[in-house]
């Protein structure tokens, strides 16, 4: 099932390319984000504490890293290269509840899939999303 909002005007795979991978992490965690709590809110009757509860845990640093560990030998090269520029950039925050390294891989996960996002790979981003759920 398709959980993402369509975009209106996806953008240029080589502008994408070129877009800071931070800000490319800053979308693709509201991405991820909303993919959770659409999939919590009409799969599970809980209310909404639980749910918030729920998603948190679905996108922590330490779950996004463990996805990772799934997903990379997923990843084509378009989106190892986003990846690896993204866990290797200088965060402007540090992880509260995770270690560092956690914090990159994660970081580097919500890169992929805000990439994935802005221009327009739905298709492959559910694919993605959806893997570690059924695996």
């Amino acid at each position: 099932m398709d959980f993402l909002p369509a975009l209106d005007a996806p953008i240029d795979k080589k502008k994408a390319v070129l877009m800071n991978t931070l800000v490319l992490a800053y979308v693709g965690d509201a991405v991820q984000s909303l993919y959770v709590r659409t999939k919590l809110s009409l799969t599970d009757g809980h209310k909404s504490g639980a749910l918030h509860s729920k998603a948190i845990g679905e996108v922590s640093a330490k779950a996004q890293s463990a996805m990772v560990e799934e997903l990379e030998k997923l990843f084509n090269q378009e989106e190892s290269d986003v990846y690896r520029r993204a866990k290797n950039s200088k965060p402007h925050s540090v992880a509260k509840h995770a270690e560092a390294e956690e914090y990159h891989r994660a970081t580097g996960l919500e890169a992929v899939l805000g990439y994935l996002y802005l221009t327009g790979q739905t298709d492959r981003l559910n694919v993605l999303l959806n893997y570690v759920k059924e695996n």
